[in-house]
């Protein structure tokens, strides 16, 4: 056991230490008008004011996200590959590769949860970037487990040309009831 007075001396020494800093404080209100202690109702205007001020920061923020996104993608060089899957009975999806023009551009390994969402109707955007307009050859890698448990790779591909305005792809995994198979297929959204 700590002898009561070690208590009262940490006690002494951490009062001594905020000193400084709680006069600082009454410094500032003194500075601002305030003699004393802010009263309530200064309190909940100031509390209003940073919420406002709360507000715009979001809404500033918000605003940058967008001008960036616009800056760094602009509409006529924007190519845009999105993840989607039907019923799922006969594949289980792991990771996906894409490859654009020979280069890889993502690779993404997939949770457990992602992957519900994705059944649930849910569609994941891979990949974002900038392409110049022409022909493009577009490669997807998908590993997972498929019929009978077994590792499962297949690749889909698609060539595609790019002109003024973007351009969406989807990646799209749906079962084949007939072969009880899984099928990759890539397709350009109009």
């Amino acid at each position: 056991m700590f002898p009561m007075k070690f208590f009262r001396s940490t006690g002494a020494r951490a009062a001594a230490r905020a000193a400084p800093r709680r006069a600082g404080w009454l410094a500032m209100l003194a500075g601002c008008g305030a003699v004393g202690l802010v009263s309530a109702e200064e309190f909940s205007a100031i509390d209003r004011d940073v919420e406002a001020l709360k507000q715009e920061v979001l809404a500033l923020n918000r605003d940058l996200f967008l001008l960036e996104e616009e800056l760094l993608f602009p509409a006529n060089t924007q190519v845009a590959v999105f993840v989607s899957m039907d019923v799922g009975e006969f594949f289980a999806l792991d990771a996906v590769s894409l490859r654009l023009n020979g280069r890889e551009v993502a690779n993404y390994l997939y949770t457990e949860r992602e992957v519900e969402a994705l059944l649930r109707g849910g569609v994941h955007r891979l990949y974002m970037g900038n392409v110049r307009a022409g022909e493009h050859e577009l490669v997807a890698v998908f590993t997972g487990i498929g019929p009978h448990g077994r590792e499962y790779r297949r690749g889909a591909e698609l060539s595609f040309a790019k002109g003024i305005g973007p351009k969406y792809v989807e990646l799209r995994i749906s079962d084949v009831e007939r072969r009880l198979q899984p099928e990759f297929v890539v397709r350009k959204w109009e």
